[in-house]
């Protein structure tokens, strides 16, 4: 597996302190990150998922534990938008360079609207995807926010 990616690229570009964990991905996993925060022994809620979604037809990013779902009309208020909804899968491949399963917040073709669950900064360190599958960084939910100048929002709700 490749340690270096979009992502740790522009981690590394922001200064960022981050270290890797892998962990054996599971294509066949009902819920990604649910399977990510079990293979590398940590709470659900430290493993932070990235879905791509379109905010009043614009795209954008957003980052919850794994083990919560999004409340669309709470992102859409959060990015000063009227509706929001799920970008389909092929969408946000081709937007973001990265697979389903392997989508970071972090080196992104497109810098995109980002909004970070509020909840997250209740952790020392947390988790997101590298970049690929099987590969997440931790680091603190201060420098996963600054760095992507992401909005911090309560916009999940239990899954």
């Amino acid at each position: 597996m490749a340690k270096t990616t979009p992502a740790t690229l522009a981690l590394d570009n922001a200064g960022v302190a981050y270290t890797l964990q892998t962990y054996e991905y599971d294509p066949g996993a009902e819920r990604v990150g649910l399977q990510a925060a079990e293979a590398m022994g940590v709470t659900p809620d430290r493993v932070l998922k990235t879905l791509m979604v379109k905010a009043d037809g614009k795209p954008a990013c957003v980052v919850i534990p794994s083990d919560r779902e999004v409340s669309m009309k709470r992102l859409a208020a959060a990015l000063g938008a009227k509706s929001a909804e799920m970008m389909p899968p092929p969408e946000a491949e081709r937007l973001t360079g990265f697979k389903v399963g392997g989508i970071s917040p972090f080196g992104q073709k497109r810098k995109v609207p980002t909004v970070v669950e509020a909840d997250a900064q209740v952790f020392d360190e947390v988790f997101v995807n590298g970049g690929q599958r099987g590969l997440q960084v931790r680091l603190k939910p201060a420098d996963l926010i600054a760095a992507l100048d992401a909005r911090a929002a309560a916009v999940s709700s239990a899954g």
